[in-house]
């Protein structure tokens, strides 16, 4: 038998999905759009004290109005008597959506060749029909931050409502420039690097940022001055951080690396965001003298030294909030443990952060430091109808998610995990002993 070409196994891969619905009950199932009244549920609105028995009424992709008995007005009951109804929750960093396959690099299209990429659109690459988003939107999780990885400027990040034919209709109206500031930590165990090789390194790779960023400074200069410049894209995406049109998202770890990264920024007027800052609880206190944002995560991880307590990255988030640092979770991995969001957000809440803070985190603050809580992030009236009805916390594996809507859709309950879970919980013919 001849072997197929690797194009066309990624082709017969990609169908998988559509084959595994096309075998169950013979129709494919789609989003609904229209008016919905949340009836008589348990409204967790996050921005503002819980409301018991009460109904939330989904109009034009919005929530139109929250209260006791509203009018039905032609809309589509669902019965959330009992029932816990969320703001959607929004993962402050993943790949989802980017990669189909990691073994495979064919699929991973969240790379590009190069240091200095800033150009590099992320919305662009985003596949609206990967296999892991309707794995992650039946977690409760409605939006995540696309981002991009490599060199020392890999790209812009977006954030992308988990719903959508095309990656415009999934964008979330927030963007932001990745910068990977230079690391003096060791990669890990198979790191055989020496201090003064590693320190070597780094020093090198910030004088390279160093030069980038004086070259944008000269380029954005002339372009204020109504000067005129050669085609620069590079620059061009650069000089928008230094007009505050879209803010710089640094990923620093280790806590001699951000102490560092904030004197680097000190005499920057621009608009930082830090992500990673896997070791910020140990210099917490000046994140937050800096007022500087954080998107930290995973929090399902290892310490980063093995002299650290076995907690160190579950209680993370929660030293850093007590310190006054603003923190929203992410959870940084693969595409398809993008749905394991809640429990990422989860252990942050049993390891000192609390419950209604760790819900935050994964609600609100990511909407605030996107600068998006006008419109998601909690159910207030206005905003989008970006949300999920529970059977109890979302938190906890037991919880079952009954409903989810994001932009006014209300999404089918299913993905290829559950169709399989179907397929084989009842085989038919059943298998012989």
């Amino acid at each position: 038998m001849r072997i197929l070409p690797k194009i066309w196994l990624l082709i017969l891969l990609a169908l998988l999905p559509i084959l595994g619905s096309a075998q169950i009950d013979g129709e494919v199932i789609k989003a609904e759009y229209g008016s919905f009244l949340l009836k008589g549920g348990n409204l967790v609105r996050v921005s503002d004290s819980n409301l018991e028995d009460t109904d939330l009424l989904i109009k034009n992709g919005k929530i139109e109005a929250i209260g006791k008995g509203l009018p039905e007005e032609n809309a589509r009951v669902i019965d959330c008597t009992g029932k816990y109804v969320y703001p959607g929750m929004i993962d402050a960093g993943s790949r989802l959506g980017l990669v189909e396959i990691s073994s495979l690099e064919e699929t991973q299209d969240f790379l590009e060749l190069g240091e200095v990429t800033p150009n590099m659109q992320v919305i662009t690459a985003v596949n609206p029909n990967a296999v892991a988003i309707p794995v992650t939107r039946v977690s409760g999780v409605t939006s995540s931050l696309a981002i991009p990885q490599g060199g020392l400027f890999p790209g812009t990040a977006a954030l992308i409502h988990l719903h959508g034919y095309t990656p415009d209709q999934m964008f979330g109206g927030f963007k932001g420039i990745l910068m990977n500031f230079p690391s003096t930590a060791k990669r890990g165990n198979y790191d055989k690097r020496s201090e003064n090789t590693i320190k070597s390194e780094a020093k090198e790779q910030l004088d390279k940022i160093d030069a980038i960023w004086k070259k944008a400074e000269t380029y954005h200069g002339i372009k204020s001055a109504g000067g005129s410049t050669d085609y620069y894209p590079e620059m061009e995406h650069l000089s928008k951080i230094l007009a505050k049109e879209i803010p710089l998202i640094i990923e620093v770890n280790s806590a001699k690396d951000i102490k560092s990264c904030l004197e680097w920024i000190a005499d920057k007027d621009i608009k930082v965001i830090f992500s990673g800052v896997a070791e910020g609880w140990r210099v917490a206190d000046k994140i937050a003298e800096a007022k500087v944002p954080v998107l930290t995560g995973p929090i399902l991880s290892l310490p980063t030294r093995e002299s650290d307590a076995y907690d160190a990255v579950y209680a993370n988030p929660g030293k850093m909030l007590k310190a006054g640092v603003k923190v929203a979770i992410r959870t940084n991995q693969q595409a398809e443990n993008t749905r394991n969001l809640p429990y990422h957000a989860g252990f942050a809440a049993a390891y000192g952060m609390g419950r209604e803070e760790a819900l935050r985190a994964v609600t609100l603050s990511p909407a605030e430091i996107f600068g998006l809580d006008n419109l998601i992030g909690s159910l207030d009236e206005g905003k989008l109808a970006n949300l999920f009805v529970s059977d109890g916390d979302p938190f906890e594996t037991q919880t079952n998610i009954t409903h989810v809507f994001i932009q006014g859709y209300k999404i089918p309950m299913t993905n290829r995990h559950i169709r399989l879970y179907q397929e084989f919980l009842e085989r038919k013919p059943e298998l012989l002993e």
